[in-house]
């Protein structure tokens, strides 16, 4: 998205080219959730940590994706899966990474590489499709109206047979996930610094 493929004559560019018709090579996911809530706070909209069944979904997801996954965990999501006894059991998905909370610049990086990007978070929703990366939301609802009418954005909730049959297909699917990862981003097209 910020390669200017008009361009013929840039070292790298067959590269950048097959990447962008195919997607990364590597093939992970990115879950994130919200720590605070802070843009779920409202009826009809809780976060993917607040509820029991939704950590026992999340931690089901994260087993049996069979792909490999990041997923940085906020010390209160991290408290929460603690307490009720699931983080051993995530410490033991192979290829899942738990990794600290990512700082901006670091999370940007994961989704630029991600394959697929599992969150509840607000902000997600709106930087994953810039980058061309299609977003599930575990949420019934969301604010993002115009991401979910766009297709960047699809609501699983909180339903592990449904998170990971959307993830799969993103996986899976070549066709699929080029045709979502190409939908343009109802929030911007990422060239506002050029325009200004």
């Amino acid at each position: 998205r910020f390669v200017d493929f008009s361009k013929t004559d840039f070292i790298g560019r067959a590269a950048a080219l097959a990447e962008r018709d195919n997607g990364p090579q590597r093939r992970f996911v990115v879950m994130e959730v919200e720590a605070q809530d802070a843009d779920v706070a409202r009826e009809g909209a809780t976060a993917a940590t607040d509820t029991p069944e939704a950590l026992d979904a999340m931690v089901e997801v994260l087993s049996s994706l069979g792909e490999p996954a990041v997923f940085p965990v906020h010390p209160r999501t991290k408290a929460k899966l603690q307490a009720g006894g699931r983080w051993d059991a995530l410490q033991q998905v192979p290829g899942l990474v738990l990794a600290p909370p990512a700082g901006y610049l670091d999370f940007t990086n994961l989704l630029m590489n991600a394959r697929a990007v599992v969150t509840d978070s607000g902000g997600v929703q709106e930087e994953a499709p810039s980058l061309g990366k299609p977003v599930l939301v575990l949420r019934n609802t969301t604010e993002r109206v115009e991401a979910v009418a766009a297709g960047t954005c699809i609501l699983v909730g909180t339903d592990p047979a449904r998170i990971c049959q959307e993830t799969t297909r993103l996986l899976d699917d070549p066709v699929e996930y080029l045709r979502r990862s190409k939908l343009q981003n109802p929030y911007g097209d990422g060239t506002a610094a050029r325009k200004i």
